[in-house]
């Protein structure tokens, strides 16, 4: 299409997007800024296979081939000739990605049934990531199976796609009113790895198994899920900690709530908050509580103002002009105050999908993201839903916990350490042993 054509061209170079610009000074140790989607298969990967799928798909999505430069005021996104080349997984989940202007901003990689895709998050959000990845699989698959008689996905045009939506939907001295901060959180502690890598645990369940737990409880799966993990990070606090509240960050994807095709980063995030020492402690308060801050904080509204609230320090004027060299430290303490007001992190992407005909060649989906802290991951496929844990301490006494109060609901459970190249995946019907 000539409007496609005249994008491509325009593609030369772009600022990072208002949620991307926070990444590169913070991104360090285990909290590299980078986040995995995997795709367990039914068949060994076919490398030469997953190569031509590659370089297909990637036709439709030039955007995602860049460089990340340092300018004078901020980083930007620069187009490459780098060719992306599929490569046998030889680094851990979410390792650091970028490494100099010479470095793409992601990377394809497989191992014996798994194909993964690691991505730095200036370059896009999970739902970006999601609809790239499954255009990838579906890619993959027909080319390996073409009996199944697929055709590609309709896809949005590059200019959709690229498409820097905070700008969009900015307005200046908006009057909306953004959510109050909940003060300080209670921090988990522990002894941090000393490869300063990730400890990763995954667990599969029957999403139907799950979903049943949370109506019993009069909840959705993303409010059940949230109470799951205030309770089990309170099972490991001491009697003394517990004046804190337990403070949970949860991503929210904006294009729920305000129309884009963008694969760039277009995500808000929210704060849900516990105080075990002044409630119940309780399944069912903890689910009241936190459905009741769903609904307040999940409007378009509520939304809407903290997304101009963050936009309009990209357009402050004095800090616009302040060099590069200046702004990092700012930004770098910016998220460390932030980090003092979060527990953990929960991120429910949702359903991957692909061509109906293909899903039989597919076992189930995965999803990780790096973290300074400890963050739950989750996301459905059929009826598997998959939890992906990513911590930076050893200790993995919450995973376990978390993974108990599903089995006490009689919910069958499948655990995989982060020893992924050695470890087989057990069942198990009892409390599960992360170690």
């Amino acid at each position: 299409m000539p409007n496609d054509k005249r994008n491509r061209k325009n593609l030369s170079w772009s600022r990072l997007d208002n949620a991307a610009k926070i990444f590169p000074p913070t991104s360090h140790g285990s909290a590299t800024g980078v986040f995995r989607l995997s795709c367990e298969l039914t068949e060994p990967v076919a490398p030469d296979v997953l190569q031509t799928a590659l370089d297909r798909t990637l036709k439709r999505y030039p955007h995602l081939l860049m460089v990340m430069r340092r300018g004078v005021f901020w980083y930007y996104l620069e187009q490459t000739t780098l060719r992306a080349s599929v490569v046998p997984e030889h680094a851990p989940p979410c390792a650091a990605l970028y490494e100099g202007s010479r470095s793409l901003l992601f990377r394809v990689s497989y191992w014996r049934h798994k194909v993964s895709l690691d991505m730095y998050h200036v370059l896009a959000d999970g739902a970006g990531a999601i609809e790239f990845f499954e255009s990838l699989m579906t890619a993959y698959l027909i080319l390996r199976h073409p009996e199944a008689g697929v055709d590609g996905l309709p896809q949005a045009s590059v200019s959709q796609r690229w498409a820097d939506s905070f700008q969009k939907y900015y307005k200046p001295h908006s009057g909306g009113k953004a959510s109050e901060g909940l003060g300080r959180a209670y921090r988990l502690r522990g002894v941090r790895r000393a490869d300063g890598g990730l400890t990763v645990i995954e667990g599969v369940a029957d999403v139907r198994q799950v979903l049943a737990a949370a109506h019993r409880c009069g909840a959705t799966l993303t409010v059940y899920m949230t109470a799951l993990l205030l309770s089990a990070i309170h099972s490991e606090m001491y009697v003394r900690e517990q004046k804190k509240p337990v403070i949970l960050t949860v991503p929210v994807d904006l294009r729920s709530f305000f129309p884009s095709r963008t694969t760039r980063n277009f995500f808000g995030t929210i704060r849900v908050g516990y105080d075990f020492s002044r409630r119940s402690g309780e399944l069912e308060d903890i689910v009241a509580c936190v459905a009741a801050a769903f609904k307040e904080e999940l409007t378009p509204e509520r939304l809407g103002a903290r997304m101009n609230q963050l936009a309009a320090l990209e357009h402050n004027p004095v800090l616009r002009l302040i060099p590069l060299a200046l702004k990092n430290p700012v930004l770098r303490l910016s998220g460390a105050v932030s980090d003092r007001g979060e527990t953990a992190a929960l991120s429910n992407v949702g359903k991957l999908h692909l061509p109906e005909a293909l899903c039989p060649f597919v076992r189930g989906f995965g999803v990780f993201m790096s973290t300074g802290a400890t963050q739950l991951c989750t996301c459905s496929f059929g009826t598997s839903l998959h939890f992906g844990f990513t911590s930076a301490f050893e200790n993995t006494e919450v995973q376990r916990r978390f993974f108990e109060l599903l089995v006490d609901e009689g919910i069958e459970i499948e655990i995989r350490s982060n020893e992924y190249h050695e470890e087989e995946e057990t069942s198990c019907s009892d409390a599960p042993a992360a170690e």
